[in-house]
């Protein structure tokens, strides 16, 4: 079978493009002394924007707030949130992501997810599940090279499964993957909150969170996702670690500053390891619960874990920054109309893992693409191409995802698997002698190079 992957994973490489390329208080706390915590006027405009008037007002009743309370407000706030009001995706949006610029990247995480089941032992079930889905790009691709290897996945029973916060962008993924064959669930208390098909009859499920989503083998895809979890900032001081708060600026009513705690908090005195070296520290606790949850349901239910981010193995500091029009934007400026994120801490997440999970990576992107036979893929697509424009279109896509100064390097794959996925063949022992050896586990795609049989 591993033979019959190889040929199958060679034939969708060695296809053409199916698809076109597409309050007073605030004296007692201490200004935050770093770069990237600066007071932030409000653009310019002389009306706070409501979730500005919404977190000022939070402030005066209740103090400053963690930093991951504010991301946690301004990105997924029910009412204002950036992420419940806006669909901030493509070149109109505030930033782009990978499957936007190239199909072959959605093409090439479907052939590592059938990779994965196939040295899980291909398992009766396949469910794919999603965290922040964005437009549907990634699952549309992926689905096709299901569609395209349905020989190889046989009898198996795939559905797809959405984690996703925001009604705008359900609703726009509802309409990429199903059409109009998707309805909203008529009970409130229903987990699942609306269900559609695709063209080939697949179910697909949309869920506010994961804990929703049904047990069973699954593998879960994460593309950008963490990076957009509510992070906490901690400061090294002389009396110790103090966590980085959000203030208004006692001069400026209408505009946010940070500041850092005058006694420590209880994030501080929790999430900071005692063997930090750093004098700036980003943890994201709620990064480190949900990868807690995959950990712990690939452990029961078998499957695996694809996370993909720019980020770094526990060596970084100040990452918190927003993006606006493509363009960085300061974070503490018009707090809703702008995307916020931070790089995700691979070391955090694979101690947050725990040892009942084998964690690969992190490797570059350039090197999982690379890896996974996108150079093959580009031969062919440019061999079968005689359009001038389509053909710079393609070769730009390659060196925005695989180019070292662009994405190449920026972004990282990060995989969680059952440990029964990388274990050693069985030696006979003994008198067992007529014993057949167990077969060595197929190396995991991306991580190591994909071999054409």
């Amino acid at each position: 079978m591993r033979a019959l992957l190889c040929v199958k994973a060679q034939q969708l490489l060695s296809r053409g493009f199916i698809h076109p390329v597409r309050p007073s208080t605030a004296v007692r706390w201490q200004a935050a002394p770093s770069k990237l915590f600066c007071s932030s006027p409000p653009d310019g405009n002389n009306t706070p924007p409501s979730m500005l008037r919404h977190l000022t007002s939070k402030i005066k009743a209740t103090g400053p707030i963690p930093v991951a309370e504010y991301m946690r407000e301004v990105l997924t706030n029910p009412v204002k949130g950036y992420y419940v009001r806006n669909n901030m995706l493509g070149p109109e949006g505030d930033f782009i992501t990978s499957p936007e610029i190239s199909q072959i990247f959605g093409e090439l995480i479907g052939v590592w997810i059938i990779s994965e089941w196939m040295g899980a032992g291909q398992p009766k079930q396949l469910q794919l599940v999603e965290l922040g889905p964005g437009k549907g790009s990634l699952a549309s691709d992926v689905l096709r090279v299901f569609s395209q290897l349905q020989s190889v996945l046989g009898g198996a029973s795939v559905s797809l499964h959405l984690v996703e916060v925001s009604p705008a962008l359900s609703l726009l993924q509802a309409q990429n993957l199903t059409g109009n064959r998707s309805q909203e669930a008529d009970a409130e208390d229903d987990p699942v909150y609306r269900r559609g098909e695709t063209d080939a009859g697949l179910p697909v499920s949309w869920y506010h969170q994961l804990d929703d989503v049904p047990t069973g083998f699954s593998v879960f895809v994460a593309h950008e996702f963490f990076d957009a979890l509510p992070i906490h900032k901690f400061q090294r001081t002389e009396k110790g670690w103090r966590e980085v708060l959000v203030d208004i600026d006692p001069e400026k009513p209408d505009t946010l500053r940070f500041v850092v705690a005058p006694a420590p908090t209880l994030a501080s005195t929790s999430l900071v390891q005692a063997d930090e070296t750093r004098d700036h520290v980003e943890v994201s606790a709620e990064g480190g619960v949900i990868v807690q949850q995959l950990a712990r349901r690939i452990i029961e239910d078998g499957g695996a874990a694809l996370i993909i981010d720019y980020g770094h193995n526990g060596t970084k500091t100040d990452t918190f920054r927003g993006f606006k029009g493509h363009q960085l934007h300061d974070v503490l400026a018009s707090p809703g109309s702008a995307d916020l994120t931070a790089d995700v801490d691979f070391n955090y997440l694979r101690r947050m893992a725990g040892g009942g999970v084998a964690c690969l990576g992190p490797v570059t992107q350039r090197t999982f693409l690379k890896n996974m036979g996108i150079d093959t893929r580009m031969q062919v697509l440019l061999r079968n191409c005689s359009d001038p424009s389509t053909r710079k279109q393609l070769i730009s896509s390659y060196n925005m995802l695989t180019n070292p100064a662009k994405m190449g390097e920026r972004f990282h794959f990060f995989s969680l698997l059952h440990p029964s996925r990388l274990a050693k063949p069985q030696k006979p022992e003994g008198l067992k002698l007529e014993k057949k050896k167990s077969p060595a586990p197929l190396p995991v795609a991306g991580f190591t190079e994909l071999k054409f049989a």
